[in-house]
């Protein structure tokens, strides 16, 4: 899930809310065929790949608790435009595996980031448009600030997300608290045991709680669950949060990359951001339009949960379709 963070001023989506919303979310076949494996980095990246090999590239980024399936009507509807679609598993998903079982299960921000630079790196790719919620989200933000050079162009579902470690220790209201009681429970070693023991329940109220009008069945669900069956889950997930409130410590290898994102850098590339129900009443996006100095739009989804491109996929797609052609 996505960290503390407050919203900011918008220009919504007229109409295109309302035909999005379908009654109960029904298991796709996904069609991208056997998934591969690259050795980027620290990491063996098992990805899934659509599109012709020519095609602009599109990076498609899942978050937590989610994986690939998240894009599952998102990628074949791009490829269908001449994208070459890429959908890696993150570290801790699926296939995804570290090359050495010395390496730091690190979860923190950096990290992911870093990642994606070795993937792209790995299949000699220059230049991609990056797309993603949650996570994922904060990945392509991180990428897109970091290395304005490889992206052509961002989708960023909640705007904004790169954590800012200290204002990240500023206490919310109670209410506010109360939305992030998973990263308290994580906090103590009965979270840990916890998401261990019960992972396929954990995740299954997480998807609940993060889009309530979003009726998936136990298929769509199950598909995406196996990712979670990945030897260093639980590790990574619990870095990641614990990284955020500084009960964990992150590597030395990626203090540069950290001390600036703790300058909050300025995305420069062409970037539409997405809200949703799930960003509540400070939904219109004015926090963070500042951290966006490029070809800039903002869309509100009405009507929409947290995982906006499973739930609204021909939105999600327009958005990528529409700020890499303008780019």
């Amino acid at each position: 899930m996505i960290s503390r963070r407050q919203f900011s001023q918008a220009v919504a989506v007229a109409g295109l809310a309302a035909p999005l919303l379908t009654a109960t979310a029904h298991a796709s076949q996904p069609s991208w065929g056997p998934i591969k494996q690259v050795r980027a980095g620290l990491l063996d990246i098992g990805y899934a790949e659509m599109g012709p090999a020519d095609g602009p590239v599109t990076i498609l980024l899942h978050g937590w608790p989610y994986d690939i399936h998240s894009y599952v009507d998102v990628a074949p509807a791009l490829a269908a435009k001449g994208h070459r679609v890429l959908i890696p598993y993150l570290r801790g998903y699926g296939p995804t595996r570290f090359l050495h079982a010395h390496t730091t299960r690190n979860g923190q921000q950096s990290a992911l980031g870093a990642d994606v630079i070795a993937f792209m790196d790995a299949l000699k790719i220059r230049k991609a448009t990056v797309a993603g919620f949650d996570w994922g989200a904060r990945t392509a933000c991180i990428v897109a600030a970091l290395w304005p050079e490889r992206v052509k162009a961002l989708v960023s579902v909640s705007g904004y997300l790169v954590v800012n470690l200290q204002q990240n220790q500023e206490p919310l209201s109670p209410q506010a608290e109360l939305g992030w009681w998973y990263q308290y429970y994580f906090a103590t070693e009965r979270g840990v045991k916890g998401y261990e023991q019960n992972s396929y329940e954990f995740n299954k109220l997480i998807w609940k709680i993060a889009s309530p009008q979003w009726n998936f069945d136990e298929a769509t669900y199950a598909q995406s669950a196996t990712a979670w069956k990945n030897p260093d889950h639980v590790a990574i997930v619990i870095h990641n949060y614990r990284w955020r409130l500084q009960l964990a410590q992150g590597e030395h290898r990626y203090d540069g990359l950290e001390r600036k994102l703790q300058a909050k850098p300025v995305i420069s590339v062409p970037a539409i951001t997405i809200a949703s129900d799930f960003d509540g009443p400070n939904k219109d996006g004015m926090a963070y339009r500042k951290q966006f100095s490029g070809r800039y739009e903002h869309w509100i989804l009405d009507g929409i949960g947290h995982n906006v491109p499973q739930e609204a996929p021909e939105a999600f797609t327009k958005a990528v379709l529409d700020v890499s052609s303008g780019a």
